[in-house]
Protein backbone atom coordinates (compact mmCIF):
# COMPACT_ATOMS: atom_id res chain seq x y z
CA UNK A 1 0.00 0.00 0.00
CA UNK A 2 1.28 3.42 -0.74
CA UNK A 3 2.63 6.23 1.59
CA UNK A 4 -0.71 7.87 1.18
CA UNK A 5 -2.83 5.73 2.06
CA UNK A 6 -0.99 4.59 5.03
CA UNK A 7 -0.81 8.35 6.23
CA UNK A 8 -4.78 8.40 5.57
CA UNK A 9 -5.39 6.04 7.30
CA UNK A 10 -3.26 7.34 10.60
CA UNK A 11 -5.11 10.60 10.19
CA UNK A 12 -8.49 9.18 10.09
CA UNK A 13 -7.46 6.99 13.37
CA UNK A 14 -6.38 9.58 15.30
CA UNK A 15 -9.45 11.45 14.15
CA UNK A 16 -11.81 9.32 15.77
CA UNK A 17 -10.24 8.30 19.31
CA UNK A 18 -13.81 6.84 20.65
CA UNK A 19 -13.61 4.16 17.89
CA UNK A 20 -9.88 3.72 17.47
CA UNK A 21 -9.62 0.21 18.48
CA UNK A 22 -12.81 -0.94 16.34
CA UNK A 23 -11.80 0.71 12.97
CA UNK A 24 -8.12 -0.61 13.55
CA UNK A 25 -9.88 -4.28 13.92
CA UNK A 26 -12.14 -4.06 10.74
CA UNK A 27 -9.18 -3.13 8.07
CA UNK A 28 -7.37 -5.45 9.76
CA UNK A 29 -10.35 -8.04 9.23
CA UNK A 30 -10.43 -6.85 5.42
CA UNK A 31 -6.72 -7.33 4.95
CA UNK A 32 -6.56 -10.73 6.44
CA UNK A 33 -6.51 -13.73 4.32
CA UNK A 34 -10.11 -15.02 4.92
CA UNK A 35 -12.30 -16.39 3.10
CA UNK A 36 -15.68 -14.49 1.69
CA UNK A 37 -17.72 -16.18 3.93
CA UNK A 38 -15.70 -15.98 6.91
CA UNK A 39 -15.26 -12.14 6.47
CA UNK A 40 -19.00 -11.73 5.81
CA UNK A 41 -19.80 -13.18 9.44
CA UNK A 42 -16.72 -11.86 11.30
CA UNK A 43 -18.45 -8.11 10.01
CA UNK A 44 -21.57 -8.59 11.25
CA UNK A 45 -20.31 -8.53 14.89
CA UNK A 46 -19.50 -4.49 13.92
CA UNK A 47 -21.75 -1.67 13.44
CA UNK A 48 -22.47 -0.17 10.23
CA UNK A 49 -21.17 3.20 11.27
CA UNK A 50 -17.89 1.39 12.49
CA UNK A 51 -17.75 0.05 8.56
CA UNK A 52 -18.52 2.96 7.52
CA UNK A 53 -15.36 4.88 9.04
CA UNK A 54 -13.16 1.94 8.03
CA UNK A 55 -14.68 1.78 3.97
CA UNK A 56 -13.38 5.17 4.13
CA UNK A 57 -9.33 4.21 5.28
CA UNK A 58 -8.91 1.97 2.66
CA UNK A 59 -8.02 1.45 -1.20
CA UNK A 60 -10.49 1.85 -3.68
CA UNK A 61 -10.03 -2.03 -4.55
CA UNK A 62 -10.12 -2.90 -1.22
CA UNK A 63 -13.65 -1.33 -0.98
CA UNK A 64 -14.83 -2.96 -4.31
CA UNK A 65 -13.70 -6.24 -3.09
CA UNK A 66 -15.52 -5.71 0.08
CA UNK A 67 -19.07 -4.88 -1.58
CA UNK A 68 -19.32 -7.68 -3.64
CA UNK A 69 -18.37 -9.82 -0.40
CA UNK A 70 -21.18 -8.16 1.85
CA UNK A 71 -23.76 -7.86 -0.94
CA UNK A 72 -26.00 -4.92 -2.20
CA UNK A 73 -28.48 -5.28 1.33
CA UNK A 74 -25.48 -4.67 4.08
CA UNK A 75 -23.69 -2.48 1.51
CA UNK A 76 -26.88 -0.31 1.57
CA UNK A 77 -27.19 0.19 5.29
CA UNK A 78 -23.47 0.84 5.39
CA UNK A 79 -23.50 3.74 3.05
CA UNK A 80 -26.05 5.41 4.73
CA UNK A 81 -23.56 6.22 7.69
CA UNK A 82 -20.96 7.64 4.82
CA UNK A 83 -19.94 11.28 5.38
CA UNK A 84 -20.04 11.20 0.81
CA UNK A 85 -21.64 8.53 0.00
CA UNK A 86 -21.48 9.69 -3.48
CA UNK A 87 -18.42 9.69 -3.65
CA UNK A 88 -17.94 5.93 -3.03
CA UNK A 89 -20.94 5.21 -5.31
CA UNK A 90 -19.16 6.95 -8.22
CA UNK A 91 -16.52 3.95 -7.76
CA UNK A 92 -19.25 1.41 -8.85
CA UNK A 93 -20.59 0.47 -12.26
CA UNK A 94 -24.22 1.77 -12.55
CA UNK A 95 -26.08 -1.45 -11.63
CA UNK A 96 -24.23 -2.45 -8.45
CA UNK A 97 -24.58 1.35 -7.58
CA UNK A 98 -28.69 1.42 -8.43
CA UNK A 99 -29.05 -2.07 -6.47
CA UNK A 100 -27.04 -0.74 -3.57
CA UNK A 101 -29.39 2.47 -3.45
CA UNK A 102 -32.43 0.46 -3.75
CA UNK A 103 -32.03 -1.17 -0.48
CA UNK A 104 -31.58 2.40 0.80
CA UNK A 105 -34.20 3.59 2.70
CA UNK A 106 -35.76 6.45 0.20
CA UNK A 107 -34.88 9.41 2.20
CA UNK A 108 -31.35 8.06 2.77
CA UNK A 109 -31.30 6.97 -1.88
CA UNK A 110 -32.74 10.87 -2.13
CA UNK A 111 -30.00 12.24 -0.72
CA UNK A 112 -27.23 10.10 -2.49
CA UNK A 113 -29.07 10.82 -6.10
CA UNK A 114 -29.04 14.99 -5.04
CA UNK A 115 -25.32 14.36 -5.44
CA UNK A 116 -25.18 12.54 -9.05
CA UNK A 117 -25.25 14.16 -12.15
CA UNK A 118 -28.43 14.44 -13.73
CA UNK A 119 -28.02 11.88 -16.76
CA UNK A 120 -26.59 9.15 -13.85
CA UNK A 121 -29.39 9.40 -11.21
CA UNK A 122 -32.11 8.88 -13.89
CA UNK A 123 -29.71 5.95 -15.13
CA UNK A 124 -29.66 4.65 -11.49
CA UNK A 125 -33.82 5.01 -10.97
CA UNK A 126 -34.45 3.08 -14.11
CA UNK A 127 -32.52 -0.03 -13.41
CA UNK A 128 -34.53 0.05 -9.49
CA UNK A 129 -37.56 -1.89 -8.58
CA UNK A 130 -40.99 -0.47 -9.32
CA UNK A 131 -41.51 0.00 -5.64
CA UNK A 132 -37.99 1.40 -5.00
CA UNK A 133 -38.22 3.91 -7.76
CA UNK A 134 -41.83 5.17 -7.12
CA UNK A 135 -40.72 6.11 -3.28
CA UNK A 136 -37.25 7.86 -4.41
CA UNK A 137 -39.94 9.95 -7.18
CA UNK A 138 -42.36 10.91 -4.24
CA UNK A 139 -39.93 12.44 -2.01
CA UNK A 140 -38.17 14.13 -5.06
CA UNK A 141 -41.31 15.99 -5.89
CA UNK A 142 -41.60 17.35 -2.91
CA UNK A 143 -40.26 21.31 -2.84
CA UNK A 144 -36.94 21.85 -0.41
CA UNK A 145 -38.52 23.32 1.95
CA UNK A 146 -41.92 21.04 2.37
CA UNK A 147 -41.75 18.16 4.94
CA UNK A 148 -42.70 15.58 2.58
CA UNK A 149 -39.11 16.02 1.34
CA UNK A 150 -37.39 14.58 4.62
CA UNK A 151 -40.09 11.77 5.75
CA UNK A 152 -38.96 8.09 4.65
CA UNK A 153 -40.93 5.29 3.75
CA UNK A 154 -39.65 2.72 5.93
CA UNK A 155 -42.49 2.49 8.10
CA UNK A 156 -45.22 -0.40 9.06
CA UNK A 157 -48.79 0.04 8.63
CA UNK A 158 -52.01 -2.50 9.48
CA UNK A 159 -55.69 -2.26 9.26
CA UNK A 160 -57.59 -1.08 12.36
CA UNK A 161 -59.83 -4.08 11.96
CA UNK A 162 -56.92 -7.23 12.77
CA UNK A 163 -57.01 -9.42 15.39
CA UNK A 164 -54.06 -9.18 18.00
CA UNK A 165 -52.68 -12.47 16.20
CA UNK A 166 -53.34 -11.21 12.68
CA UNK A 167 -51.80 -7.84 13.50
CA UNK A 168 -48.46 -9.53 15.02
CA UNK A 169 -48.22 -11.80 12.44
CA UNK A 170 -48.78 -8.66 9.24
CA UNK A 171 -45.79 -6.97 11.91
CA UNK A 172 -43.79 -9.58 11.34
CA UNK A 173 -44.14 -9.88 7.40
CA UNK A 174 -43.72 -6.12 6.92
CA UNK A 175 -40.14 -6.13 9.23
CA UNK A 176 -38.38 -7.63 6.78
CA UNK A 177 -38.12 -4.96 4.49
CA UNK A 178 -39.07 -2.13 7.13
CA UNK A 179 -36.74 -2.06 10.39
CA UNK A 180 -38.77 0.96 11.71
CA UNK A 181 -41.19 -0.88 13.85
CA UNK A 182 -41.35 0.59 17.39
CA UNK A 183 -44.52 2.94 15.90
CA UNK A 184 -46.86 0.65 14.03
CA UNK A 185 -49.02 2.63 12.41
CA UNK A 186 -52.74 2.41 11.74
CA UNK A 187 -55.13 3.08 9.37
CA UNK A 188 -59.38 2.84 9.02
CA UNK A 189 -60.93 0.45 5.55
CA UNK A 190 -61.14 3.58 3.42
CA UNK A 191 -57.01 3.28 4.10
CA UNK A 192 -57.27 6.90 5.97
CA UNK A 193 -55.14 7.59 8.86
CA UNK A 194 -56.42 6.02 12.43
CA UNK A 195 -53.86 5.77 14.67
CA UNK A 196 -50.94 4.18 15.94
CA UNK A 197 -49.80 1.14 18.42
CA UNK A 198 -46.74 1.07 20.29
CA UNK A 199 -44.27 -2.25 19.70
CA UNK A 200 -44.06 -3.01 23.17
CA UNK A 201 -47.83 -3.32 23.60
CA UNK A 202 -48.83 -5.25 20.89
CA UNK A 203 -46.40 -7.65 22.56
CA UNK A 204 -47.93 -7.56 25.54
CA UNK A 205 -51.15 -7.57 24.68
CA UNK A 206 -53.01 -11.30 25.02
CA UNK A 207 -54.76 -13.09 22.13
CA UNK A 208 -58.46 -11.97 23.39
CA UNK A 209 -57.59 -8.35 23.76
CA UNK A 210 -59.52 -6.00 21.27
CA UNK A 211 -56.83 -4.53 18.80
CA UNK A 212 -58.92 -1.09 19.08
CA UNK A 213 -57.61 -0.85 22.85
CA UNK A 214 -53.94 -0.44 21.79
CA UNK A 215 -54.23 2.42 19.68
CA UNK A 216 -53.34 5.71 20.10
CA UNK A 217 -55.88 7.58 18.10
CA UNK A 218 -55.13 11.41 19.03
CA UNK A 219 -51.39 11.29 17.78
CA UNK A 220 -49.55 14.21 15.90
CA UNK A 221 -49.05 14.22 12.53
CA UNK A 222 -48.30 16.60 9.47
CA UNK A 223 -49.00 16.92 6.05
CA UNK A 224 -46.50 16.43 3.20
CA UNK A 225 -47.03 20.00 1.67
CA UNK A 226 -46.09 21.46 5.12
CA UNK A 227 -43.26 24.33 5.15
CA UNK A 228 -40.58 22.10 7.72
CA UNK A 229 -40.28 25.49 10.01
CA UNK A 230 -43.94 24.73 10.65
CA UNK A 231 -43.96 20.99 11.03
CA UNK A 232 -41.07 21.48 13.63
CA UNK A 233 -42.95 23.75 15.91
CA UNK A 234 -45.84 20.92 15.44
CA UNK A 235 -44.22 18.47 16.65
CA UNK A 236 -40.80 19.53 18.91
CA UNK A 237 -43.08 19.17 22.12
CA UNK A 238 -43.70 15.55 21.31
CA UNK A 239 -40.56 12.76 22.64
CA UNK A 240 -41.92 10.00 19.62
CA UNK A 241 -39.60 7.96 17.72
CA UNK A 242 -41.51 8.86 14.54
CA UNK A 243 -44.39 11.24 13.25
CA UNK A 244 -46.47 10.30 10.31
CA UNK A 245 -46.52 12.22 7.46
CA UNK A 246 -50.11 12.59 6.07
CA UNK A 247 -51.38 13.32 2.06
CA UNK A 248 -54.41 16.02 1.72
CA UNK A 249 -57.02 13.42 2.53
CA UNK A 250 -55.07 11.71 5.26
CA UNK A 251 -53.86 8.94 3.99
CA UNK A 252 -50.08 7.86 5.37
CA UNK A 253 -47.10 8.70 2.79
CA UNK A 254 -44.27 8.12 4.87
CA UNK A 255 -42.83 9.18 8.56
CA UNK A 256 -40.67 11.16 9.91
CA UNK A 257 -37.57 9.93 12.49
CA UNK A 258 -36.34 11.16 15.49
CA UNK A 259 -32.97 11.04 13.61
CA UNK A 260 -34.71 13.07 10.88
CA UNK A 261 -36.07 15.67 13.26
CA UNK A 262 -32.89 15.93 14.26
CA UNK A 263 -31.38 16.62 10.85
CA UNK A 264 -34.18 19.07 10.18
CA UNK A 265 -33.53 20.66 12.91
CA UNK A 266 -29.68 21.12 12.01
CA UNK A 267 -30.62 22.25 9.20
CA UNK A 268 -32.64 24.76 9.66
CA UNK A 269 -30.64 26.57 12.28
CA UNK A 270 -27.72 26.45 9.46
CA UNK A 271 -30.01 28.22 7.12
CA UNK A 272 -30.96 30.42 9.72
CA UNK A 273 -27.63 31.48 10.68
CA UNK A 274 -26.90 31.64 7.06
CA UNK A 275 -29.53 33.97 6.79
CA UNK A 276 -29.35 36.26 9.76
CA UNK A 277 -25.51 36.88 8.46
CA UNK A 278 -27.00 37.88 4.74
CA UNK A 279 -26.62 34.76 2.50
CA UNK A 280 -29.23 34.10 0.31
CA UNK A 281 -28.21 30.21 1.17
CA UNK A 282 -25.55 28.14 3.71
CA UNK A 283 -22.10 27.60 2.11
CA UNK A 284 -20.28 24.34 1.97
CA UNK A 285 -16.33 23.66 1.66
CA UNK A 286 -17.29 22.44 -1.98
CA UNK A 287 -18.67 25.49 -3.60
CA UNK A 288 -16.59 27.56 -5.88
CA UNK A 289 -15.67 31.03 -5.41
CA UNK A 290 -18.32 31.74 -8.11
CA UNK A 291 -21.01 30.20 -6.23
CA UNK A 292 -19.85 31.94 -2.64
CA UNK A 293 -19.95 35.30 -4.34
CA UNK A 294 -23.74 34.73 -5.82
CA UNK A 295 -24.40 34.09 -2.13
CA UNK A 296 -22.84 36.94 -0.57
CA UNK A 297 -23.05 39.96 -3.09
CA UNK A 298 -26.90 40.89 -3.22
CA UNK A 299 -27.24 42.18 0.42
CA UNK A 300 -23.73 43.75 0.43
CA UNK A 301 -24.59 45.77 -2.37
CA UNK A 302 -27.61 46.67 -0.72
CA UNK A 303 -25.43 47.39 2.46
CA UNK A 304 -22.40 49.15 0.44
CA UNK A 305 -25.44 51.71 -0.42
CA UNK A 306 -27.00 52.27 3.25
CA UNK A 307 -23.26 52.18 5.06
CA UNK A 308 -22.80 55.16 2.01
CA UNK A 309 -26.04 56.66 3.75
CA UNK A 310 -25.05 56.15 7.25
CA UNK A 311 -20.88 57.99 6.07
CA UNK A 312 -22.98 60.83 4.61
CA UNK A 313 -25.05 61.17 7.99
CA UNK A 314 -21.64 61.36 9.45
CA UNK A 315 -20.27 63.85 7.06
CA UNK A 316 -23.31 66.42 8.27
CA UNK A 317 -21.99 66.53 11.74
CA UNK A 318 -18.33 67.60 10.93
CA UNK A 319 -19.01 70.58 12.70
CA UNK A 320 -19.04 68.63 15.86
CA UNK A 321 -15.88 66.91 14.99
CA UNK A 322 -13.45 69.59 14.25
CA UNK A 323 -14.98 71.39 17.13
CA UNK A 324 -14.60 68.23 19.47
CA UNK A 325 -12.39 65.88 18.05
CA UNK A 326 -12.34 63.60 20.94
CA UNK A 327 -16.06 62.60 20.53
CA UNK A 328 -14.61 60.31 17.88
CA UNK A 329 -12.83 57.88 20.03
CA UNK A 330 -16.82 56.83 21.53
CA UNK A 331 -17.95 56.58 18.22
CA UNK A 332 -17.35 52.94 18.10
CA UNK A 333 -18.43 52.21 21.45
CA UNK A 334 -21.94 53.45 20.77
CA UNK A 335 -22.26 51.56 17.56
CA UNK A 336 -21.21 48.19 18.39
CA UNK A 337 -23.33 48.42 21.66
CA UNK A 338 -26.43 49.43 19.61
CA UNK A 339 -25.65 46.49 17.12
CA UNK A 340 -25.29 43.85 20.12
CA UNK A 341 -28.78 45.47 21.46
CA UNK A 342 -30.22 45.32 18.18
CA UNK A 343 -28.78 41.28 17.29
CA UNK A 344 -30.03 40.10 20.96
CA UNK A 345 -33.90 41.64 19.87
CA UNK A 346 -33.78 40.21 16.89
CA UNK A 347 -32.72 36.69 17.28
CA UNK A 348 -35.60 36.37 20.53
CA UNK A 349 -37.81 38.15 17.92
CA UNK A 350 -37.17 35.59 15.54
CA UNK A 351 -38.03 32.52 17.70
CA UNK A 352 -40.97 34.12 19.17
CA UNK A 353 -42.31 34.35 15.60
CA UNK A 354 -41.90 30.95 14.94
CA UNK A 355 -45.33 30.66 17.25
CA UNK A 356 -47.75 31.32 14.35
CA UNK A 357 -50.66 31.23 16.68
CA UNK A 358 -49.04 34.32 18.84
CA UNK A 359 -52.12 36.56 19.32
CA UNK A 360 -51.42 40.87 18.32
CA UNK A 361 -52.13 41.42 22.00
CA UNK A 362 -49.23 38.99 23.29
CA UNK A 363 -46.77 40.84 19.95
CA UNK A 364 -47.00 44.42 21.68
CA UNK A 365 -46.51 43.05 24.92
CA UNK A 366 -43.52 41.36 23.61
CA UNK A 367 -42.38 44.62 22.27
CA UNK A 368 -43.07 46.58 25.44
CA UNK A 369 -40.76 43.96 26.90
CA UNK A 370 -37.79 44.45 24.78
CA UNK A 371 -38.06 48.00 25.12
CA UNK A 372 -38.26 47.95 28.93
CA UNK A 373 -35.19 45.47 28.69
CA UNK A 374 -33.44 48.04 26.63
CA UNK A 375 -34.27 50.66 28.60
CA UNK A 376 -33.05 49.40 31.82
CA UNK A 377 -30.27 47.68 30.30
CA UNK A 378 -29.38 51.32 28.55
CA UNK A 379 -29.66 52.87 32.10
CA UNK A 380 -27.12 50.59 33.53
CA UNK A 381 -24.28 50.38 30.81
CA UNK A 382 -24.96 54.33 30.15
CA UNK A 383 -24.06 55.39 33.77
CA UNK A 384 -20.70 52.73 34.19
CA UNK A 385 -20.01 54.51 30.56
CA UNK A 386 -20.16 57.75 32.46
CA UNK A 387 -18.07 57.11 35.41
CA UNK A 388 -15.69 55.55 33.31
CA UNK A 389 -15.15 57.55 30.26
CA UNK A 390 -15.44 60.91 32.52
CA UNK A 391 -12.07 58.89 35.13
CA UNK A 392 -10.30 58.09 31.67
CA UNK A 393 -10.88 61.63 29.80
CA UNK A 394 -9.71 63.14 32.79
CA UNK A 395 -6.94 61.02 34.18
CA UNK A 396 -5.45 59.72 30.86
CA UNK A 397 -6.36 62.46 28.72
CA UNK A 398 -5.74 65.44 30.78
CA UNK A 399 -9.14 67.54 30.30
CA UNK A 400 -10.55 69.63 33.18
CA UNK A 401 -13.63 67.33 35.18
CA UNK A 402 -16.06 69.64 33.97
CA UNK A 403 -15.07 68.94 30.63
CA UNK A 404 -14.38 65.30 31.07
CA UNK A 405 -17.62 64.17 32.70
CA UNK A 406 -19.57 66.58 30.29
CA UNK A 407 -18.46 64.36 27.15
CA UNK A 408 -19.14 61.09 29.81
CA UNK A 409 -22.36 61.55 30.40
CA UNK A 410 -23.49 62.45 26.82
CA UNK A 411 -21.59 59.25 25.30
CA UNK A 412 -23.38 57.64 28.32
CA UNK A 413 -27.09 58.93 27.48
CA UNK A 414 -26.27 58.54 24.09
CA UNK A 415 -25.57 55.03 24.78
CA UNK A 416 -28.95 54.82 26.87
CA UNK A 417 -30.96 56.13 23.77
CA UNK A 418 -29.38 54.28 21.27
CA UNK A 419 -29.65 50.47 23.16
CA UNK A 420 -34.02 51.60 23.55
CA UNK A 421 -34.12 52.26 19.71
CA UNK A 422 -32.24 49.75 18.73
CA UNK A 423 -34.00 47.30 20.86
CA UNK A 424 -37.28 48.61 19.16
CA UNK A 425 -35.55 48.14 15.85
CA UNK A 426 -34.68 44.85 16.26
CA UNK A 427 -38.28 43.83 17.09
CA UNK A 428 -40.39 45.74 15.07
CA UNK A 429 -38.17 45.17 11.90
CA UNK A 430 -37.97 41.64 11.54
CA UNK A 431 -41.97 41.41 12.66
CA UNK A 432 -42.65 43.96 10.30
CA UNK A 433 -41.02 41.67 7.49
CA UNK A 434 -42.93 38.72 8.87
CA UNK A 435 -46.32 40.51 8.43
CA UNK A 436 -45.84 40.98 4.38
CA UNK A 437 -44.25 37.61 4.28
CA UNK A 438 -40.87 38.01 3.72
CA UNK A 439 -38.33 35.59 6.05
CA UNK A 440 -37.60 38.29 8.83
CA UNK A 441 -33.90 35.60 8.66
CA UNK A 442 -33.31 36.69 5.20
CA UNK A 443 -34.39 40.37 5.37
CA UNK A 444 -33.42 41.24 8.93
CA UNK A 445 -29.73 40.59 9.91
CA UNK A 446 -27.82 43.11 7.75
CA UNK A 447 -30.82 45.55 7.43
CA UNK A 448 -30.20 45.72 11.29
CA UNK A 449 -26.83 46.62 11.45
CA UNK A 450 -27.08 49.19 9.64
CA UNK A 451 -30.59 50.50 10.77
CA UNK A 452 -28.58 50.50 14.27
CA UNK A 453 -25.30 51.92 13.56
CA UNK A 454 -27.58 54.98 11.61
CA UNK A 455 -29.74 55.39 14.56
CA UNK A 456 -26.30 55.18 16.95
CA UNK A 457 -24.68 57.94 14.48
CA UNK A 458 -27.16 60.26 14.66
CA UNK A 459 -27.84 59.95 18.58
CA UNK A 460 -24.79 60.11 19.32
CA UNK A 461 -23.63 63.39 17.13
CA UNK A 462 -26.92 64.90 17.53
CA UNK A 463 -26.44 64.65 21.45
CA UNK A 464 -23.28 66.39 20.83
CA UNK A 465 -24.25 68.58 18.66
CA UNK A 466 -27.39 69.99 20.81
CA UNK A 467 -26.06 69.88 24.36
CA UNK A 468 -22.57 70.08 24.37
CA UNK A 469 -21.62 72.76 21.86
CA UNK A 470 -25.16 74.69 21.23
CA UNK A 471 -26.80 74.20 24.83
CA UNK A 472 -23.90 74.15 27.11
CA UNK A 473 -21.22 76.07 25.03
CA UNK A 474 -18.60 73.04 26.00
CA UNK A 475 -14.72 73.61 24.00
CA UNK A 476 -12.13 71.43 25.43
Amino acid sequence: MDNENESKIETGIENKTETRNVVEEIIALIRADKSDGELRAKLEDYHESDIADAIELITKEERKKLYHILGAEKASDIFAYLEDPEEYIAELDIRSAAKIIENMDADDAVDVLEEVDEETQEKIISLMDDESSQDIKLIQSYEDDEIGSKMTTNFVVIKDDLTIKQAMKELIRQADENDNISTIYVVDNEEKFYGVIDLKDLIRARDYAKLESLIVTSYPYVHDHDKIDVSIEKIKDYAEDSIPVLSEDNQVLGVITSQDIIEVVDDEMGDDYAKLAGLTAEEDLKETLGESMKKRLPWLVTLLVLGLFVSTVVGLFETVVSELAIVVCFQSLILDMAGNVGTQSLAVTIRVLMDEHLKASEKIKFVLKEMRVGFFNGMLLGSLAFVGIGLYVMIFKHYAAGFSFAVAACVGGSLWLAMIVSSLVGTLVPMFFHKIKVDPAVASGPLITTVNDLVAVITYYGCAWIFLINLFHTVA
